[in-house]
C-alpha cells in the first residue's frame, strides 16, 4: 500500500521506511513554535525534562504576538518570561515588537519553514504551514516544552481525507470561501484527527495566500493537519523567503484515503460563517440581512498583503457606514510597510478605518476590538465561538476580506459583487 504526503513526511522524521494510520511514532522536529500565551507554560515545564539547554537554538521560534504590544501588566509579565528565556538560551528566532508579526504569517515570511519539515507549535493554527508541503500541527504547552528539550515529539499517524479541486475561483471568491465551504460541508469534526490533503488540477489556480488560509483553518474541521502538494508556486515562494532546500514528497497513486471529495472552485461563491460555529455557513443566496457594528480585517488567517489588497479594492473611493468600527491589522511588519508604501493605508484611512500594529488582538478576544453585549462583528479571523471576541452575548461572523470590506461600507453583511 502506498503512502500519502503526510505519511511520507512522518516516516522520514521517524526513521521508518513506511508508516500507517494509527501507528504511534517518535519524530524528529524541524521547528518548535510558541507565543506569549503558550510559551510561559512550556518554559515553566522545561526544567522537568532535565535538559540544561534547548536542543537547537535555530529550531525554536518564540513570537509574542497575541497580547503585544502588551495590553496590561499580566501580558507584560508573560512577554517578559518569554523574552528572558529567549535571551538565556540564545534563541535565534525570537521576534518581538518592531520585528514581530502574527506567528503563522511570520514564520513562512522569514523562510523558517520549508517543504518536508515537521513543525509543532503551541497554537492550534500551526497547521498553516501545510501550504508549503510541511507537516505542521498544534500541540499543548507540555509537548512544546518536550520539543524544546529533546527535539522530538510523538504522533499517532493520522488517516487522510482527499479534497480534489478543479477549476478556478471567481472574482471576490478566495481561499477563505473555499475552506468555509468545506467546513460547512463536513462539519467542525468532519476531519477529526485526520490529514486534509488538497490536490487536483485546481490547486495551481490557488495563490500561496489562498493555500495558507485553507490550511490555517483545517483545525476548524478538527483536522490534525492540512497539506498541499509542492508545485512551482511553492518553490517560488520558498526561494523568495530564503528558506532552506525543500524535501518534496508526493502521494502515491495507491495511497489510502478514508474519504474523497471533489470541489469545483468555479462554483463557489462568497461564503459567511454565522455564529457560533465555523460550520454554520451561508451564501448570499440564503442569507438574511444582518446589521454589524464592527469589522476586523487581519489575523493569521487573512492578514497577508493580498488580503489587505482585496479589502482596499472594495473600500477605495468609499467610506464605511457611520455606525461601524473597522479595524485593519497587517499580519507582519513587512506587510505593514508594503501596504503603507503602496497606498493601501491611504485607502483605509480615507474610508474611516483604523490601522493596528501586527497583533492577534481581537481574534481571541484579547484587545484592539472587544465586543460589548449585543454587538456583532464580521471578521476575517478563524473562530466564532460564543464569547470569542468579547461578551458572551456578542456575535462573530467569519468571512473573506472582500466580504468584510463590503460589509463595512453598507453596515450589514454584504456581497462584494453587488456593492
Amino acid at each position: 500500500m502506498g503512502m500519502t504526503i503526510t505519511e511520507k513526511i512522518l516516516a522520514k522524521a521517524a526513521g521508518e521506511k513506511c508508516v500507517h494510520p494509527g501507528q504511534l511514532i517518535m519524530a524528529d522536529l524541524s521547528m518548535v513554535l510558541g507565543n506569549d500565551i503558550t510559551s510561559p507554560v512550556a518554559i515553566r515545564e522545561f526544567p522537568k525534562f532535565g535538559a540544561a539547554d534547548v536542543f537547537d537554538r535555530e529550531k525554536i521560534a518564540l513570537v509574542p504576538d497575541h497580547f503585544t504590544p502588551n495590553k496590561d501588566i499580566k501580558a507584560a509579565e508573560q512577554a517578559k518570561c518569554v523574552r528572558c528565556f529567549a535571551r538565556e538560551h540564545e534563541i535565534k528566532n525570537y521576534f518581538e515588537v518592531g520585528d514581530v508579526g502574527i506567528e503563522h504569517a511570520l514564520l513562512p515570511e522569514k523562510g523558517l519553514v520549508t517543504a518536508g519539515d515537521v513543525v509543532i507549535g503551541a497554537d492550534s493554527h500551526t497547521c498553516t504551514y501545510g501550504a508549503l508541503g510541511a507537516f505542521s500541527t498544534g500541540v499543548g504547552s507540555t509537548d512544546m516544552a518536550c520539543g524544546m528539550a529533546t527535539g522530538k515529539a510523538w504522533f499517532k499517524v493520522p488517516s487522510s481525507i482527499r479534497f480534489v479541486l478543479k477549476g478556478s475561483l471567481q472574482k471576490y471568491v478566495s481561499g477563505k470561501d473555499l475552506i468555509l465551504h468545506i467546513i460547512g460541508m463536513i462539519g467542525v469534526d468532519g476531519a477529526l484527527y485526520r490529514s486534509m490533503e488538497f490536490t487536483g488540477e485546481g490547486v495551481k489556480n490557488l495563490s500561496m495566500d489562498d493555500r495558507f488560509t485553507v490550511c490555517n483553518m483545517a483545525i476548524e474541521a478538527g483536522a490534525k493537519n492540512g497539506i498541499f502538494p509542492v508545485d512551482e508556486k511553492t518553490i517560488e515562494y520558498l526561494k523568495a523567503a530564503g528558506a532552506k532546500d525543500p524535501v518534496i514528497f508526493e502521494s502515491d497513486e495507491d495511497a489510502s484515503y478514508e474519504m474523497e471529495y471533489e470541489i469545483d472552485l468555479s462554483a463557489l461563491t462568497p461564503t459567511v460563517s454565522f455564529p457560533h460555529l465555523p460550520s454554520n455557513t451561508k451564501t448570499f443566496d440564503d442569507m438574511p440581512e444582518v446589521k454589524i457594528d464592527q469589522v476586523v480585517i487581519g489575523s493569521c488567517t487573512n492578514g497577508r498583503y493580498s488580503d489587505l489588497e482585496a479589502a482596499a479594492e472594495v473600500l477605495k473611493g468609499r467610506h464605511i457606514a457611520r455606525d461601524v468600527r473597522a479595524i485593519v491589522i497587517p499580519a507582519t511588519q513587512k506587510i505593514y510597510r508594503e501596504a503603507m508604501h503602496n497606498g493601501l493605508f491611504d485607502i483605509f484611512l480615507d474610508a474611516g478605518c483604523v490601522i493596528s500594529t501586527p497583533t492577534c488582538g481581537p481574534c481571541l478576544g484579547g484587545y484592539m476590538g472587544i465586543l460589548a453585549a449585543g454587538e456583532r462583528a464580521i471578521s476575517t479571523t478563524n473562530r466564532n465561538f460564543v464569547g470569542r471576541m468579547g461578551h458572551v452575548e456578542s456575535e462573530v461572523y467569519l468571512a473573506s476580506p472582500a466580504v468584510a470590506a463590503a460589509s463595512a461600507v453598507t453596515g450589514y453583511i454584504t456581497d462584494p459583487r453587488r456593492i
